[in-house]
């Protein structure tokens, strides 16, 4: 696996680089942004897997950057910082980071999160796996989802969703009411079992339950996973 590191420390690159080098990982090291816009670009050598992005770069914020490179690649972006609030870490996922881990952390723990994300397949199905464009449309009350375009309207007001925000109402709309488990919903929108997945999920309803401006229209099932309740149309 190659893999990119971001960091502006070099003596925590060195230490990070030597662990993922005895795990089999081919660490390139960047320490700035611009320095790692520049190594994703095409240099004939194979692509890299994941990128380590730390959010306090010298040269601009780590989330700028985060955005850049998922706007123009669709390799995957782990977040290291010690940013710990939930806001940054909903801000963080809604530009398309597909984890986000706290400084400090084990190492054993990055590992996992860094296969677990290096393993998740093409973002451009559904958590079913079908093709996009075989799917319908879905009237939920005033929420309506094109699954084709995968496009949500609250009240006929457009929502930006990120990737795995759609993907998470789309698969709680297929059976309104019924409970999906925790471990049911990471396994298929994040194509992993690993259950440090758990914390991002939380952070990903939050996040829908604000866009849609429904908070009651995810419902929470203590100790089991939720379900979509159909909101009263308006």
């Amino acid at each position: 696996m190659r893999l990119l590191l971001v960091e502006d420390d070099d003596r925590v690159a060195a230490a990070l680089s030597a662990v993922l080098a005895r795990h089999g990982i081919d660490v390139v090291h960047a320490r700035s942004g611009e320095e790692a816009l520049r190594a994703l670009l095409p240099d004939g050598g194979p692509p890299f897997a994941v990128v380590l992005l730390d959010l306090g770069l010298p040269d601009q914020d780590g989330f700028e950057v985060c955005g850049r490179i998922k706007r123009s690649t669709d390799t995957r972006v782990i977040m290291v910082t010690a940013r710990a609030d939930v806001r940054s870490r909903i801000h963080g996922l809604n530009l398309g980071a597909d984890d986000y881990v706290v400084k400090p952390y084990d190492t054993g723990e990055l590992l996992a999160r860094i296969h677990a994300v290096s393993r998740r397949p093409p973002e451009h199905r559904d958590p079913q796996g079908r093709a996009d464009d075989a799917q319908a449309a879905v009237r939920l009350g005033p929420v309506a989802i094109e699954l084709p375009t995968r496009q949500v309207a609250v009240d006929g007001e457009l929502v930006q969703l990120t990737r795995k925000e759609f993907d998470l109402l789309a698969l709680l709309a297929q059976h309104p009411g019924v409970v999906f488990r925790r471990e049911q919903i990471i396994s298929e929108v994040w194509r992993t079992n690993w259950e440090g997945t758990g914390r991002t999920l939380e952070v990903h309803v939050a996040s829908l339950r604000s866009k849609l401006g429904l908070p009651e229209m995810i419902e929470t099932v203590r100790g089991v996973g939720y379900r979509l309740v159909v909101p009263a149309a308006r």
